[in-house]
């Protein structure tokens, strides 16, 4: 990833770099240069140098510097930097040391993670083998990692890295933290009590000859403040921490349960019985079946909208002039069993192509069917002379161009029947973006998480501007790149 475009998703993503550094003359222009070539926004923080780093960052353009007079240990620095970063309107932070440990190269890294993770601690664990540690450091290190555990029941490879990229609008316990450099492990473990996904990726680390190293770690005074320390976090792990994760997992299974029961019961005891009623006494007259739709309509916005699926929350932008009563192809991306739904608020007159399954679902198969949502077994000929039918007579027809649901959210390759059905019947293509579903109930996941739904209806893509694209094929390609844009700004948008 060439630099430039780097610093762009970084800032886009509401990212900084924050130094924290204290007596670091011989590394830090070094260190924070090195940072200034990979992002942008770069704060340190000098706690109370009394060599000459202040001069030395003073010289430095583009670089935000928070300073104080008097040492007040890297736990209050921390805290200075992360007030600093959300006065500045960022939402995450990434830390490294100023003492040379920590690679700026691995920027990129924390970025990748935060794209794939966002809202989560990601932590940079130290590739340490083979490297010339001293054995209280590394005993440190083991001793640190195993009270982890203790306190919070997850295993984590290296909890003393200073390498991290911490969810700013998350930390928790920052007015309790302590002031020294053991702070990081309580960051560590009031971010696990309060349910912040924890997220360990390698990178590199430096150690200097031992000659050369500058060390402010005090075996004997330390490690009693770290063992007081921990005598505190076991105590508060049961009268606190315990009860937090007992009430996270009672409440996830709760919204989970309830969503289910809603679900079963409207299939089960309203929807399927109606249906079949409903299309055994009389006639189906177009009339009926339109009253069919509009049945799945309002219910969709009543689940969606109005009545919501607890913990989460629903919202959608459309641009300006779009009618939904005119027929079109619609696009989407496809993360999760909720899309159908998300995207179902608009307008009665829309009908999906689906999966075989779906179609034969024994829960709401008779309401696909009797909705005339139509099965791609073996390609889309033996169904276009239905489908000419559906948009003569003013329904839309969905599409997921990708095929099948996305296990990450990022989006796959698009097929080209969406196209193809758009070209043969001379009509417009209506883009939307999906973000949410894929999060709140994963593709691989069994309960629903907390999260935002959002949908974006784009503007509509005449079969000019579609055959400027080029052949089918180009013209999936290009639009697939449009949605990979798009939904990373949204993504960008709704993560901070």
């Amino acid at each position: 990833m060439m630099n430039e475009e780097l610093k762009k998703q970084l800032r886009n993503r509401g990212i900084c770099v924050i130094i924290p550094t204290y007596n670091n003359d011989t590394t830090i222009k070094t260190v924070v240069e090195k940072s200034l070539l990979y992002c942008d926004d770069v704060i340190v923080v000098t706690d109370g140098c009394t060599d000459c780093t202040t001069d030395i960052l003073d010289a430095i353009d583009g670089i935000t510097i928070v300073s104080y007079p008097q040492n007040r240990g890297k736990g209050y620095a921390l805290k200075m930097g992360f007030r600093k970063a959300l006065e500045m309107g960022f939402s995450y932070a990434i830390t490294l040391d100023g003492d040379g440990q920590h690679y700026p190269e691995d920027i990129p890294l924390f970025l990748k993670a935060n794209q794939e993770y966002p809202q989560s601690l990601i932590i940079g664990s130290r590739q340490l083998e083979g490297v010339d540690r001293s054995k209280g450091s590394s005993f440190a290190n083991k001793f640190s990692n195993f009270w982890f555990y203790v306190q919070t029941g997850r295993a984590l490879p290296d909890t003393q890295t200073g390498y991290r990229l911490y969810p700013l609008h998350r930390l928790c316990g920052l007015s309790l933290l302590t002031s020294r450099y053991e702070a990081e492990l309580e960051l560590l473990v009031f971010a696990s009590w309060h349910g912040v996904k924890l997220v360990p990726i390698p990178v590199q680390v430096y150690y200097p000859p031992r000659n050369e190293r500058v060390s402010h770690f005090r075996p004997g005074k330390d490690f009693a403040r770290i063992s007081v320390l921990n005598t505190v976090l076991c105590f508060l792990a049961v009268v606190y921490g315990l009860p937090l994760r007992l009430w996270r997992t009672l409440m996830t299974f709760l919204r989970t349960a309830y969503s289910l029961l809603f679900f079963l019961f409207f299939t089960l005891v309203v929807f399927t019985p109606f249906v079949w009623i409903y299309t055994k006494v009389g006639k189906m007259t177009e009339c009926r079946r339109y009253r069919l739709h509009q049945l799945i309509y309002h219910a969709s916005r009543f689940v969606m909208i109005h009545h919501g699926i607890p913990g989460t929350k629903y919202e959608y932008k459309v641009a300006e002039g779009i009618d939904f009563n005119k027929p079109r192809i619609i696009i989407c991306n496809h993360q999760s069993h909720l899309d159908l739904m998300c995207q179902l608020v608009f307008t009665p007159k829309i009908v999906f192509l689906t999966n075989a399954w779906v179609w034969n679902n024994p829960f709401y198969g008779s309401l696909i069917r009797n909705a005339e949502y139509l099965p791609v077994r073996e390609g889309l000929d033996e169904i276009m002379p239905h489908l000419r039918s559906l948009i003569e007579r003013g329904y839309s027809i969905a599409v997921y161009p990708e095929g099948t649901r996305s296990k990450d959210c990022r989006i796959g390759r698009f097929h080209q029947g969406a196209f193809y059905m758009a070209r043969e019947f001379g009509l417009e293509i209506l883009p939307m973006i999906l973000y949410g579903p894929g999060k709140i109930l994963p593709k691989t996941g069994w309960h629903l998480h907390k999260g935002k739904f959002f949908v974006e209806v784009d503007k509509p893509l005449t079969q000019e501007e579609l055959s400027a694209m080029g052949d089918l094929k180009q013209q999936a390609s290009t639009m697939r790149k449009r949605y990979k844009e798009k939904y990373e700004e949204i993504a960008n948008r709704m993560e901070q």
